[in-house]
C-alpha cells in the first residue's frame, strides 16, 4: 500500500523520536517532503528548529566540575550549544526517572559501564550511535569498546574513563605495610570498628565479600559465606557512602580509616595534602564509564558533543582534573606523567591487568541480590 506523504513524514517522526535517524538526516528528509507537498505539522516546526542546548547528567563533585570546565564550557564556546546539567549519586535513581520521562527529556548519562549498559538495553531506553559522527572514537581503548558491541553491535554508547574500587585507609592510623598485608580483610578488622566506611551498593558489598571470603566475584558459589561478610562490615562500619563527595569528606575528616573508595577520589583527596593511602587488593573492583546517549535524543549535537569531549586534548585535560585514566588508547595517544601515575591507569592498553564485572552474571542476579542487600542494609 502506498504511504501518504503525512503518514511517511509521521513515520520518519518516530523513528528520529526513537533514535533510529540522526537529527541530520531527520531534517534533510522531512525539509525536503515537506517542502514537496507543503505540509506542516505541529511537531516538524519545533524538530527544525536549532538545537540550543543538549541535556547531561553525571556523578556531580570533582569529576563533574572537570567536565565541565575542560569540555563542556569550551564546546559551547565553540558551538554556541549550552549543556544542561543534572547529577545523581546512584544510576538507579537517574534511570527510573528517565522510563517514566518523555524520550528526550533526559540525553546523555555518564554511566557505569556495560554493568549498566545492559539495563538501559533492558529497559528499551538506548539509541544508535553514527560512529562516523564520532572519529576520535579511533582513539578509543578496543577492549573498552568490546564489551559493550558484545550487548548491541550499533552502539548507544563510548566509554570515556575508568577507575577501581579500592581500598583507601588514613595513613596516620595504618602503614602502607599493613595494609597490603591485609589487603580486602582491611574492612573487617575490629581493631578499626566504628572507623570503617565503605559504598553503600550492592555490587560494591557483594565483590568485597566474595573477596574477603576467597570466591570469583563473577561465579559465586556459597552466597550465605557472602551475605554473612556483608553482615560483618555493615556491623564494624560507621557509615555507608552514597556519593563521592561523601566519601571524600568522611575520609578527609578522618570519621572513617579504612573503606573501599573509587580510585579517582582518592586521587583527588592525594592531590588536596591529605594523609590517604591506596590499595587495590588482588581482584579489585575495576570498572569503566562511558558518555551513553539516550533514545529521543538530538544525535548529531550529542554524538558532536561526545566527538569534543574525547579529543585527546580535551580527554586528557578532563582525566587530569578528575584523576581518572581517559579511554584513550596509550599506544595510539600520548598520555601526561600525571595521568600514567593514576591509581588503576593501564600502561599497556590491553586493561588485562583489571577485574571487570561480568554484566550478563551480575544482571541475572541483581534483582535477588539487591533485596537482600537492601535487607541487611536495614539491619536484618
Amino acid at each position: 500500500m502506498k504511504l501518504s506523504n503525512g503518514k511517511r513524514l509521521e513515520r520518519l517522526h518516530d523513528r528520529y523520536q526513537n533514535g533510529d535517524l540522526s537529527r541530520r538526516t531527520f531534517l534533510t528528509l522531512t525539509a525536503a517532503a515537506a517542502a514537496a507537498v507543503g505540509l506542516d505539522m505541529p511537531w516538524m516546526r519545533q524538530a527544525l528548529a536549532a538545537v540550543e542546548e543538549v541535556r547531561f547528567d553525571g556523578w556531580g563533585g570533582t569529576v563533574q566540575d572537570a567536565i565541565d570546565k575542560y569540555a563542556f564550557k569550551p564546546y559551547t564556546a565553540k558551538t554556541k550549544i549550552k549543556v544542561v546539567q543534572g547529577t545523581f549519586g546512584d544510576e538507579d535513581e537517574i534511570i527510573t526517572k528517565i522510563k517514566t520521562a518523555k524520550p528526550g527529556d533526559y540525553q546523555v548519562i555518564h554511566s557505569s559501564g556495560v554493568n549498566y549498559y545492559i539495563k538501559y538495553v533492558n529497559g528499551g531506553l538506548t539509541s544508535e550511535i553514527n560512529e562516523a559522527n564520532i572519529p576520535n572514537m579511533a582513539n578509543v581503548l578496543q577492549p573498552m569498546i568490546d564489551p559493550f558491541r558484545k550487548l548491541t553491535p550499533k552502539l548507544s554508547a563510548v566509554p570515556y574513563d575508568y577507575g577501581t574500587t579500592g581500598i583507601a585507609y588514613n595513613t596516620k592510623v595504618i602503614s602502607p605495610e599493613e595494609a597490603k598485608e591485609k589487603g580486602a580483610a582491611l574492612l573487617l578488622d575490629k581493631k578499626y570498628a566504628g572507623k570503617v566506611g565503605g559504598y553503600s551498593d550492592m555490587t560494591t558489598r557483594v565483590w568485597y565479600a566474595a573477596l574477603a571470603t576467597g570466591q570469583d566475584p563473577n561465579n559465586l558459589k556459597d552466597m550465605d559465606a557472602i551475605w554473612a561478610k556483608v553482615r560483618e562490615t555493615r556491623d564494624l562500619a560507621k557509615k555507608f557512602w552514597s556519593s563521592g563527595a561523601e566519601l571524600m569528606d568522611l575520609l578527609s575528616k578522618g570519621e572513617i580509616v579504612v573503606t573501599d573508595a573509587w580510585s579517582g577520589r582518592v586521587a583527588a583527596l592525594q592531590d588536596q595534602g591529605h594523609p590517604i593511602g591506596y590499595l587495590d587488593p588482588a581482584g579489585s573492583y575495576a570498572w569503566m564509564e562511558d558518555m551513553l546517549i539516550l533514545k529521543g535524543s538530538p544525535m548529531a549535537e550529542c554524538e558532536e558533543l561526545i566527538n569534543f569531549m574525547l579529543d585527546p586534548a580535551t580527554a586528557i585535560a578532563v582525566a587530569e582534573g578528575q584523576s581518572y585514566p581517559p579511554s584513550l588508547d596509550p599506544t595510539k595517544v600520548k598520555l601526561t606523567e600525571k595521568i600514567e601515575k593514576l591509581p588503576a591507569f593501564d600502561k599497556t592498553g590491553t586493561m588485562k591487568s583489571l577485574t571487570f564485572a561480568d554484566p550478563v552474571y551480575w544482571a541475572t542476579n541483581e534483582d535477588a541480590w539487591t533485596k537482600q542487600w537492601n535487607r541487611i542494609s536495614k539491619g536484618a
